[in-house]
């Protein structure tokens, strides 16, 4: 059961929410305190649970039917009787290590901050429960996705005061959203055949897999420029969405029928992850620095 827990809030991604949180409010604050060792804590194992886990819930009928999940792109249960027991407990799980730490972050920074957190948190389960289903809402779902990974670092930042609009500031969160949009829009690409198969609706169901490969690339782009605006050497960063970009700008030529080319560019993304994160850590520690 631990081991279903842990593929279900997937481990390889952890870094991806917990990292934003900590290194927004350290370079906000400059501080070493529970709320960042709290917060860190909580961006990286129970919000991935919560994240992850409850899509796995909602969607397993639907990623039964997709050949691609399983493993580092998604854990499925075939056995009905246990996928039930499995998400019986990942249901409780959340319930028990998200609402804790959550309740105590609540009670930390000003009001801005908590309804920040709150809306994070709805945001997450607004992706995947029934009724609001925002992964099936085209567009919409790119955004969403994008929030889950850019919320963390907005919700440091409104916790330690620091304004968004900033010269500093804006450029960091907007592109990061940028990215995150492109990501997700590119990620549907391989799913296209099987997600309308299911009748799941997407970004890349509506408008097909060219024409949202065409978007990612766009997106990325848009993301360069937009981080272009920080002052040097923090616009170093502008260069880190061009990698992503041209390992998009491989499948260009896909179509509806050969979506499922576009794993390759998907796995390559996540592994692109790692000396992209590496990048991102060394600008991090040059701010924190004060760049010499």
């Amino acid at each position: 059961m631990i081991r279903s827990l842990l593929r279900a809030s997937r481990p390889v991604s952890w870094i991806n929410t917990a990292f934003p949180f900590a290194a927004g409010y350290l370079l906000a604050t400059h501080e070493l305190d529970a709320v960042l060792v709290v917060g860190t804590l909580f961006f990286l194992i129970p919000y991935n649970l919560l994240m992850y886990g409850v899509n796995d819930v909602f969607d397993h009928e639907s990623d039964l039917a997709n050949p691609r999940k399983g493993g580092i792109e998604g854990d499925v249960i075939r056995d009905r009787a246990e996928a039930a027991r499995v998400h019986r407990a990942i249901l409780w799980a959340c319930v028990v290590l998200v609402i804790p730490p959550a309740v105590w972050l609540l009670t930390r920074g000003p009001l801005a901050a908590g309804v920040t957190l709150l809306l994070v948190l709805l945001g997450v389960l607004a992706y995947s429960v029934p009724g609001l289903r925002f992964k099936e809402r085209p567009f919409l779902d790119s955004l969403t996705s994008a929030l889950h990974f850019c919320g963390p670092l907005l919700y440091a930042l409104v916790l330690a005061g620091t304004p968004l609009l900033a010269r500093t500031t804006w450029p960091v969160w907007v592109g990061f959203i940028l990215w995150g949009m492109a990501s997700h829009s590119f990620g549907a690409v391989q799913d296209v055949r099987a997600d309308r198969e299911g009748g799941i609706a997407s970004v890349a169901t509506v408008i097909g897999a060219r024409a949202t490969v065409r978007l990612a690339l766009g997106l990325y782009v848009a993301s360069s420029l937009v981080l272009a605006f920080l002052p040097w050497p923090a616009s170093l960063a502008a260069a880190l969405p061009l990698l992503y970009a041209a390992s998009v700008a491989r499948f260009l030529g896909v179509t509806d029928a050969s979506c499922e080319e576009a794993n390759r560019g998907w796995r390559t993304f996540l592994w692109l992850n790692q000396p992209v994160g590496f990048a991102v850590t060394m600008l991090v520690i040059g701010a924190w620095k004060g760049w010499g």
